[in-house]
């Protein structure tokens, strides 16, 4: 089993487990992922949605490239990078608040998971980034799009992008990329953060969220997601792409 899902304080939190992989992405966790969402977008007694990582060394590390690195051409990597951009998509949407709760490091994909989230609870001992331009690629799971939409900073957000690297809980938190930090048990923070929310009707925090989705709807997010899944694919087929990817698993033997 690679997640479990979990009913706590009037919400939905599933955790992706592959600990040996660092909490990696695969197909099957893309799988059980797409189904929680659909779950979760069809019960209307949900006051939130989180998803978070086993473990505490890694919220997420991305896709799993044992995996992913099979794939060599444009038209291989495509589908799976829309098949995830979808379902990140579709959980940004749920009509409910969505939350990332940043137990560990969250890099490349990751960080995309966590991006696409209204809000993201951060461990202070954390580092995350978007490290995706040291393997010669951009973005592909739409989580340029979402930062740039969702932050308000388009310095700071292009910075993180292009940068390429990691960064402490604390430079998050002053940049907004990180709603807020925590110390310690990462579920006692999510119940710390929605003990409010548990105060307000269903209806309530569903009307306010169906209102943050019409801004996105306007603002044209889901094609801007397209375009990123193709261009990302387009530089995935490119030999410094691959390049890269090889020197990176030869460096973890």
């Amino acid at each position: 089993m690679v997640h479990h899902v979990e009913h706590v304080g009037g919400g939905a939190v599933f955790t992706i487990d592959r600990q040996e992989k660092r909490n990696a992405v695969n197909d099957e966790l893309m799988e059980a992922l797409s189904a929680a969402v659909d779950l979760a977008a069809s019960d209307g007694t949900l006051r939130f949605f989180a998803v978070t990582g086993a473990g505490d060394a890694a919220f997420c590390s991305g896709g799993d490239l044992s995996e992913f690195h099979l794939l060599k051409t444009a038209e291989e990597a495509a589908p799976m990078l829309g098949k995830m951009a979808d379902i990140l998509l579709r959980m940004s949407r749920l009509p409910m608040p969505v939350i990332a709760l940043v137990n560990g490091h969250a890099v490349g994909g990751g960080c995309e998971i966590a991006t696409a989230c209204d809000y993201r609870l951060v461990r202070n001992t954390a580092r995350c980034g978007y490290i995706q331009g040291t393997l010669a690629i951009t973005t592909g799971w739409g989580g340029a799009s979402h930062l740039f939409v969702k932050t308000g900073n388009h310095a700071g957000a292009l910075r993180m992008l292009t940068e390429s690297k990691v960064h402490t809980a604390q430079a998050l938190l002053e940049t907004g990329w990180a709603t807020e930090t925590f110390d310690g048990d990462p579920e006692a923070a999510l119940n710390r953060f929605t003990e409010r929310l548990g105060a307000i009707h269903p209806t309530v925090l569903r009307a306010y969220k169906q209102a943050a989705v019409r801004k996105w709807d306007a603002l044209g997010l889901e094609s801007m997601i397209r375009e990123e899944v193709a261009e990302c694919a387009r530089l995935w087929a490119a030999d410094a792409h691959h390049e890269a990817v090889d020197r990176f698993l030869n460096k973890k033997k």
